[in-house]
């Protein structure tokens, strides 16, 4: 049943604020076959699971559509046709804003100089209903669309509480008598109702502006796919898009030129610069059998690749995939926010009506006017789209400064989890060192036997752990001539090692538990050697037949240059550091007093390296977990946060709830820092958007007239209420200068 669950991720088209983004959530949650949905109003993703058996896509775009919003469904070129939709969006809204602002200055100057004149109040009249109707009819028009629908959003706000004011104002211009009879001022307010209009489309143009700056790392890492390549088919060079590359084909990549696809060199050597997605400075040497990745540049000689992986499945996709999958999550406060503007717009208008009764009940009808402009400032000043934006424009910035850092984040619990952790366990090998260990030493317990060296050869060549991969470099350079056995039932024991069949005898490499269960005798020269190695933080490898030893091997891998600094940091802000490790007590001990590590656990097999971290959590501890993300998986499954060393293309994205790109551990105090400082960001948000709202609604109802005579004018609470949203987006978008 999971397998028939699918998960996509859309852009929403034409959604204005947070209500909005509600909105669509809970039509497309109510689609049958839907089993979880979520919009972030930030990026205008919606983020769907469903049954692929009971609906599709286009069956989700038109639900969407039911209610007045659309989705983006066609999986080619989709960002670039939600970023051609969102510059026509720009661009309507510019002369919109401009149109509004031509129309609304001249019919202040009118309200402002000629008040009460009968031929000013009429021109103001016409000048109103041609900004309502020719720039402010989206507001109108959703409103409408909400309305059939029994629901709201701030159109509804906008479109009530201009309506409103255009009317009475319209009335009183038509027949001014009705109040004058009454000893009262008839109210003229169309130049609230133009400069409302105005100020809003102006807020919103603002925080399109600044929203789209929240997603600058998405498009940064979509720069880095080149749009065309150069095919080589019947012998003839071809350029062509590379949506139109097929796996097989073969493409030239040329010196200074971006590698187009995923593919394996089948022609030439070359240095490829792979920082861009591995963060490592240095270019890396390729020739015949190599991979290269999509986004990497070409450095110094012509190649020919052949094609591997295209479209979504390229590494750089799937790193692209990630980053937007992470930033259109939800962090758990957001479920607070999300409930708390659901329910918003209503409970503003029940404020506004309750606002408008207490005037009239207090003050008479000779206070018509005042109840008027404070339900009209009411409804004005009161925008979810504050609070709708606080939470997530945050997380987009920090998650995409983190992608801008080659730290992979792959959710937003991931990166609010972070900021907890006071505990960090490390695997050793590849994450405290260097990950390329090399053979120091190699001790036979007789002669050597190339018999033996081939069947070695054979088992560890299937490995994918670093040690097995130094003693086959080792092996292929000092016995060139070495051919790998035959062998039968091969195993690879987590965290002990390899067991293999040869001609009825089981050979087997790996640690001193795999050496102690097969009770091999060690002599004192051998013991001497692993002791010694063991001494200098060496890794051990025991190499046997049945219950004889044949040979020890010493494996050295440094200490990586950056780990030192990376672990002083993170004791300097309170985080206690751990290390697991398969190795021999005596290395662990040796690597551990280097780096001043107080808590280290060898010979840990994978279910103790489990335990150990079940243990802290009992404690009260949160743990992060670094590790291989393979190796350790059991361990990072129970972290609380799970932090996988990606090397290459072997990126553990599955497996961890974070990925450090590069080999540089001080990525790891990075993502802890930045972290926090997301976590702050949201928090600030979240305050200033409640505040905002506590204290400008009171204002708006008219509480400090009583004691100061002061009274919101709807123009100043529309002029509030945009800057408030755009400030919740420029608060985030400080966090990309820290």
């Amino acid at each position: 049943m999971k397998n028939l669950i699918i998960q996509g991720s859309f852009p929403v088209l034409n959604m204005h604020c947070a209500s909005c983004a509600n909105n669509v959530e809970k039509t497309v949650k109510n689609i049958p076959g839907v089993t979880d949905a979520s919009v972030n109003f930030a990026s205008n993703m919606l983020s769907v699971s469903y049954d692929k058996t009971k609906l599709t896509p286009g069956e989700i775009r038109a639900s969407v559509l039911s209610v007045g919003y659309d989705l983006i469904i066609e999986e080619e070129n989709r960002e670039e046709l939600k970023e051609k939709a969102e510059k026509r969006h720009y661009n309507l809204l510019k002369k919109q804003v401009a149109g509004a602002w031509i129309f609304a200055i001249p019919i202040f100057i009118l309200a402002m100089f000629w008040p009460g004149n009968s031929v000013s109040e009429w021109i103001q009249l016409i000048l109103t209903l041609t900004v309502m109707i020719l720039w402010g009819n989206s507001f109108y028009v959703n409103a409408w669309k909400q309305l059939k629908l029994k629901r709201s959003n701030m159109d509804t706000l906008v479109a009530l509480s201009t309506s409103i004011a255009f009317l009475t104002s319209s009335f009183d211009t038509i027949y001014p008598q009705f109040w004058i009879s009454r000893g009262l001022h008839p109210l003229y307010c169309f130049e609230a109702v133009a400069i409302i209009i105005a100020f809003v489309l102006t807020g919103k143009l603002m925080e399109e502006k600044a929203k789209s700056n929240t997603s600058s790392a998405i498009k940064k890492l979509m720069g880095l796919q080149p749009k065309q390549a150069s095919v080589i088919r019947d012998g003839k060079e071809t350029k062509i898009d590379i949506k139109n590359l097929k796996i097989d084909d073969k493409v030239l990549v040329r010196p200074g030129e971006q590698i187009p696809v995923d593919g394996v060199i089948c022609q030439g050597t070359s240095y490829v610069d792979e920082s861009m997605l591995s963060g490592e400075p240095i270019p890396v040497e390729k020739g015949i059998g190599h991979k290269v990745l999509t986004g990497t540049i070409n450095q110094l000689n012509p190649f020919t690749m052949d094609v591997k992986q295209v479209g979504s499945e390229t590494v750089l996709a799937r790193i692209t995939h990630m980053v937007q999958q992470a930033q259109g999550s939800k962090a758990p406060v957001q479920r607070i926010v999300d409930k708390v503007t659901g329910i918003f717009v209503p409970v503003v208008l029940s404020a506004a009506i309750i606002t408008f009764i207490i005037w009239l009940l207090v003050g008479g009808l000779q206070d018509f006017s005042y109840a008027l402009l404070s339900f009209v400032s009411v409804l004005v000043i009161a925008c979810p789209c504050a609070l709708g934006l606080a939470t997530p424009t945050a997380l987009m910035v920090g998650i995409g400064k983190a992608a801008d850092n080659h730290i992979l984040i792959k959710d937003a619990v991931a990166l609010e989890q972070m900021r907890k952790v006071d505990v960090v366990v490390f695997d050793k090998t590849g994450t405290l060192t260097m990950g390329y260990p090399k053979v120091s030493e190699w001790l036979w317990a007789n002669e050597q036997n190339d018999r033996q060296i081939n069947i070695l050869l054979a088992a560890e060549i299937k490995s994918e752990h670093p040690l097995s991969k130094a003693i086959v470099s080792y092996i292929h350079e000092k016995e060139p001539t070495a051919i790998p056995s035959t062998i039968d039932n091969y195993e690879n024991i987590a965290g002990k090692g390899i067991i293999v069949n040869y001609e009825s005898n089981k050979y087997w490499a790996g640690s001193k538990k795999l050496f102690a269960e097969f009770g091999a005798d060690n002599t004192n020269i051998m013991n001497e050697m692993a002791l010694h190695s063991e001494l200098k933080g060496c890794s051990i490898v025991y190499f046997g037949c049945n219950n004889n030893l044949i040979a020890v091997i010493a494996i050295n891998d440094p200490i990586k240059s950056t780990t030192f600094e990376a672990i002083k940091q993170l004791k300097f802000h309170g985080i206690e550091v751990c290390m697991l490790t398969g190795d021999g007590k005596k290395a662990a001990e040796v690597v551990a007093e280097k780096l001043d590590i107080n808590h280290f656990v060898a010979e840990a097999m994978p279910d103790d390296k489990e335990n150990y971290i079940h243990e802290l959590q009992k404690k009260g501890k949160k743990v992060a977990m670094v590790g291989d993300g393979i190796n350790d998986s059991q361990a990072l499954a129970l972290a609380d946060v799970s932090i996988a060393m990606a090397k290459g293309t072997d990126i553990a994205m599955d497996v961890a709830m974070v990925t450090l790109m590069t080999s540089d551990l001080l990525l790891l105090p990075k993502a802890f820092k930045l972290s926090r400082q997301t976590v702050r960001l949201i928090h600030q948000n979240l305050f200033w958007a409640f505040i905002y709202n506590i204290i400008g609604i009171p204002i708006a109802a008219g509480i400090l007239y009583p004691s100061f005579g002061i009274l919101l004018d709807p123009m100043f609470a529309s002029a509030a209420m945009a800057l408030s949203s755009v400030s919740v987006v420029l608060n985030s978008l400080s966090l990309k200068f820290r």
